[in-house]
This record gives structure tokens, C-alpha cells and sequence, in this order.
């Protein structure tokens, strides 16, 4: 089984409509969003229609959920004052924008959404959320301490669990050492379609790959494929600084930082 993975689209449409026309080409079994399809650029409500039409399972991100109830509180974690005037413009100017019938949706968004396979006599779990599976806006990067990172999957009973938030795409291998064999957790931080911050503007997803091999025995079994696919960055960024949005946003879509 393929699944296509995205997240993190933050109104970026040219970028959304980049990643559909790529998507066809790799014919994926089943399609999930892991949320923050608004915030920091002009096109919140035709990136939640373009999903909404295409019927795809997503899940709330911070910003979805913020925004979602008219909150000037994004639960965004920014790191100077600078960072968090820029990010006032934007949740106030996204909270002018999105109309009421997509900020209904947005409310209406889960938290997470969890798989259950039944392969090879073992039970395998994946688990979608946007943050963590304890808090919408904690960020998992990608130098987590493995113990927490164990620790996390462990009480969230996931095998595989995929996330985003961070804009910064990794996928790590957990080894645990059982009486029987060992077990093996993969922890997937899928990118970002829209915002990408590891330095490459071009937008990102994953591929996961589960089949009838899988196991939680079988280290190299699940697959993960990262996927980019360009778009047009410039349209993107000239509509940020079109807008009352704070042009660093624009500078950071071109960086891809």
C-alpha cells in the first residue's frame, strides 16, 4: 500500500495545485493531511476548498485550530519579537480572509487519525497528528532525545507515527529491545508543502510504503520515500508581498527557510 502524506500548506496554493499535478503521476493508494492548511499567505479558503473537494482525510493543525475559532492565538512558538509581530499581521489578516463556512470546517477537523494493520501475525499502528499525539503545536525535531521520542510513541501505542509542524522532513528508526526480538518504531516528520524550512524552497511530501512484508520486527519493512516537486515560488512570494503580510514571509518562501 502507497500512502501519500502532506502537510503544512499555509495558503500557499501555486504550491498545493504543484503538489496535486505531482501526486498524479505517483497513483497513491490513499491521501491524508496533516494540517495547517492556513496562515502567512493570501489563499486560506482555496486551499481548504481544493482539499475539502477532493474528499482527503486531514487533520486540524495549530493554526486550523486557531484559526478555526477566531483566536488571535495560533499556538505558534516564535522566537523573537520580531517573529511574533510578523506572526500577529498574519493571524489577524488570515482571520479577515477566511470565510464562515471554511472556518466551520476548520473547527470540525480531528486531532488525529490512527490506522491499525493486521501483516504478518503483527499488529502495526500508524498514527497521524500534526504536532505530537500530546499537544497539536509540539514540535518533534528531529534531534528529539530518542528516550522522550520512545517514551511519546509508546503511550500513543504507535508503531509508525507521522507528523509535521516543523517543516523539516526526517525519518528516524527507534530500536527497542524485547524478550522475544527486537521491535522497531519509525518516526516520520513529513515536510511541508507550502513553507518549507531545510533550506530547499521546492515544496515536500512522503510516500510511505506498508505491504503485506511490513512488520514491527523488520527494521527496513515500511518504507519511506520524501518527495519534491517545484513550483512557482516567485507567484507565491509576490502575493505575500502584495498583501499586508510582513514581506519576511515572501523572503522565506525563496529561501526556503
Amino acid at each position: 500500500m502507497k500512502i501519500a502524506l502532506f502537510s503544512d500548506i499555509h495558503a500557499n496554493l501555486p504550491a498545493l495545485e504543484a503538489f496535486f499535478a505531482d501526486l498524479e503521476h505517483q497513483n497513491p493508494d490513499a491521501v491524508y493531511c496533516l494540517g495547517d492548511l492556513v496562515g502567512y499567505n493570501i489563499w486560506p479558503n482555496e486551499v481548504i476548498n481544493a482539499i475539502r473537494q477532493r474528499g482527503i482525510p486531514t487533520i486540524a493543525g495549530n493554526y486550523d485550530f486557531g484559526i478555526g475559532r477566531a483566536s488571535n492565538d495560533c499556538g505558534c512558538a516564535y522566537k523573537t519579537e520580531e517573529e511574533k509581530a510578523n506572526g500577529a499581521i498574519s493571524i489577524s489578516f488570515t482571520n479577515q480572509l477566511v470565510k464562515e463556512e471554511e472556518r466551520k470546517y476548520l473547527r470540525s477537523l480531528p486531532a488525529h487519525i490512527k490506522l491499525e494493520f493486521q501483516l504478518n501475525n503483527d499488529k502495526l499502528n500508524l498514527l497521524l497528528v500534526h504536532g505530537s499525539p500530546r499537544k497539536i503545536n509540539e514540535y518533534l525535531f528531529e534531534d528529539r532525545d530518542e528516550k522522550s521520542l520512545q517514551r511519546i510513541m509508546q503511550e500513543a501505542d504507535a508503531d509508525i507515527l507521522c507528523f509535521g509542524h516543523t517543516h523539516k522532513p526526517y525519518h528516524r528508526i527507534l530500536e527497542i529491545d524485547e524478550a522475544e526480538a527486537k521491535r522497531y518504531r519509525h518516526a516520520i516528520n513529513i515536510g511541508s508543502v507550502g513553507k518549507p524550512k531545510d533550506g530547499d524552497q521546492r515544496g515536500g511530501y512522503v510516500l510511505l510504503h506498508i505491504d503485506e512484508s511490513s512488520s514491527i520486527h523488520q527494521r527496513e519493512s515500511v518504507r519511506v520515500e520524501f518527495v519534491r516537486f517545484p513550483y512557482d515560488v516567485e507567484k507565491a512570494a509576490k502575493a505575500v508581498e502584495d498583501s499586508p503580510l510582513p514581506d519576511a514571509y515572501a523572503e522565506s518562501l525563496r529561501k526556503g527557510v
